[in-house]
């Protein structure tokens, strides 16, 4: 679907039996097409979509155009907010051959107005949402109990996203700001502190389960770098050029190990966390348009990005391989028969030790069986014979 040219946002779906998908959100077209929520499949060895759609949904003309899309982790429900409507939920179920979406309806988020960012928990089990006129709510899923309701959180919701452990929720405003949210009860936990000249745009917390970090966006006068927070303490530890132009949206992989950066006008760059180096240009993907949508694939070094002039991508990255399970379990089972072959090697050859050659006037060494006894000989057999049968 590559030049689709009317795609306004887009994501993965990790189906439960190991697939994955991409739905993107395509704005009306004046008398042409109608504003559509499509369902692709992924071909993991080409890194492409299907060209044609496996799925689709229409929304009403008063619902308006798909403006952000936020899917489960458990890949069989999605939210995606529209510019007049506000939220409508989807159920996908089926397989690949017969895929089905079901909308329904969303009571607490019907008529909220446009919601510039949606995202579930890591867990899956709370949805964020946060709105053009800055309300951010907080909700208990699939119950939909409102956990935040905060109308003048931001001057205007920029991004957010959820800790590891799902404890806590990061949000950026228009106006630079940055507060940190408990999303068990909802309670306002801090405010990120920055200098008169900083603003703060987008934020996406660490994900390898090692390092407690906060990664932000800041634009720092006609610099653009990215801060790094100690979420112990909430403190900024540092900060790095990478981008080194403004960033329309960010991102990181599952496994906490790159994070992606898309500028607003069509590159994208990956960064090795560890080492905090970029190891991924993509320059021009998107030429001279501002990506809307920058998403890692969940099982492979793929990112799927979208804008309104270049329609949907998928862009595989320049990155070592990483090991796959079955490449391990080869790997273990390599060691395991080295193992035996040198420990049979070992145990064949260690008798030669006691080879060595004697000296002319030594003895030589008796046989095992003068010190042992032959247990064949009669007089053992009579030894052992003397005691009669046991009794038992």
């Amino acid at each position: 679907m590559e030049g689709g040219g009317s795609v306004t946002c887009g994501s993965w779906i990790k189906r439960p039996e190991n697939m994955n998908l991409v739905v993107v959100g395509k704005s009306r077209r004046l008398h042409s097409s109608p504003a559509l929520l499509e369902i692709f499949s992924f071909e993991p060895n080409k890194s492409s979509m299907s060209t044609a759609p496996l799925v689709s949904y229409v929304f009403e003309e008063c619902e308006g155009d798909p403006l952000s899309i936020a899917v489960n982790p458990s890949g069989d429900d999605l939210v995606c907010s529209t510019t007049n409507g506000g939220c409508k939920l989807f159920e996908v179920y089926g397989r690949e051959t017969n895929l089905k979406l079901l909308a329904k309806k969303m009571p607490p988020l019907e008529d909220v107005g446009p919601q510039k960012c949606l995202a579930f928990s890591v867990d899956g089990s709370r949805l964020a949402t946060g709105g053009v006129d800055g309300h951010l709510r907080i909700l208990h899923w699939p119950s939909l109990r409102i956990i935040l309701d905060e109308p003048r959180a931001h001057k205007s919701v920029w991004d957010m996203d959820f800790s590891l452990d799902s404890e806590y929720l990061a949000s950026t405003s228009t106006d630079g700001s940055a507060r940190i949210w408990k999303t068990e009860d909802g309670v306002p936990w801090t405010f990120l502190t920055r200098n008169s000249d900083e603003k703060i745009e987008l934020c996406r917390f660490s994900k390898d389960g090692t390092k407690p970090f906060l990664f932000c966006t800041v634009q720092k006068g006609e610099k653009a770098v990215v801060a790094v927070y100690d979420i112990s303490t909430w403190n900024k530890i540092g900060y790095k050029r990478l981008l080194r132009k403004p960033a329309s949206i960010m991102s990181i992989s599952r496994d906490g190990k790159y994070l992606a950066m898309a500028s607003k006008d069509g590159d994208i760059c990956a960064v090795n966390v560890k080492k905090m180096e970029i190891c991924h240009w993509s320059k021009r993907l998107h030429l001279g348009t501002r990506i809307t949508s920058l998403e890692f694939c969940p099982s492979q070094r793929v990112v799927l990005t979208t804008s309104n002039e270049w329609g949907a991508l998928i862009t595989k990255l320049n990155v070592p391989a990483d090991w796959k399970e079955w490449q391990i379990y080869v790997l273990l089972l390599g060691l395991f028969l080295a193992s035996a072959v040198a420990f049979y090697i070992f145990f064949r050859n260690s008798g030669s030790f006691w080879n060595f050659p004697l000296p002319k006037n030594q003895p030589k060494r008796p046989k095992i069986e003068t010190i042992l006894g032959d247990p064949q000989s009669s007089d053992d057999q009579n030894m052992w014979s003397e005691f009669g049968p046991l009794d038992m």
